[in-house]
């Protein structure tokens, strides 16, 4: 049986004659029930307050778990993102290196193909040199006979056919010098 603070009120107890004060008892009584009354409504304000403390232990315990969610999520976002950062550095990287082989193999095939038309250019150059050498020694040639004197006739004949003859050789010089002055095609 549950007993209230009015069950204590309006409990009444028999009297006899040799028993208690009933002064002394209904004082008690007053004294218990306000005590009792106390007691009760610390009772339910520590009820009301364990209540509240679960409802605050709910929320922090939701809010925990929902952190828990964003870290890891946070997490995943983070090695999703460093991930996809490595792949796009390696095909930069590889992109990087296909491009610079491909530099270095047009370099090498200029390099290849220069060098070929400089060796091209240095024969032409030397052969137009000895064409000019043997073009000079024989007008020197002449210049000497004709300072040397002699039959003017007959040196004037022989110097006119040694210039004429050399004339054609010239105009062939000249012809191949040209030839040699047209840019090879390139492949």
């Amino acid at each position: 049986m549950k007993i209230t603070p009015l069950d204590i009120k309006k409990q009444e107890f028999k009297r006899v004659i040799r028993g208690y004060d009933s002064v002394e008892v209904d004082t008690f009584m007053d004294m218990l029930v306000d005590e009792f009354e106390d007691l009760l409504k610390q009772q339910k304000e520590m009820r009301d307050r364990v209540v509240e403390l679960e409802t605050q232990l709910k929320d922090y315990r939701q809010l925990e778990k929902s952190l828990q969610q964003t870290l890891l999520q946070a997490q995943e976002a983070t090695g999703k993102t460093y991930e996809a950062a490595r792949r796009e550095a390696e095909t930069i990287v590889k992109e990087a290196e296909g491009k610079a082989a491909r530099t270095l193999e047009q370099a090498a095939s200029d390099l290849h193909r220069l060098t070929k038309e400089i060796a091209e250019l240095k024969g032409r150059k030397d052969s137009l040199i000895g064409r000019l050498r043997v073009l000079l020694s024989s007008e020197l040639d002449i210049i000497k006979s004709l300072e040397m004197g002699g039959d003017t006739t007959l040196g004037n004949a022989a110097a006119l056919e040694g210039t004429g003859s050399q004339s054609i050789e010239i105009s062939e010089i000249l012809k191949n010098i040209d030839d040699d002055r047209t840019p090879p095609t390139h492949r």
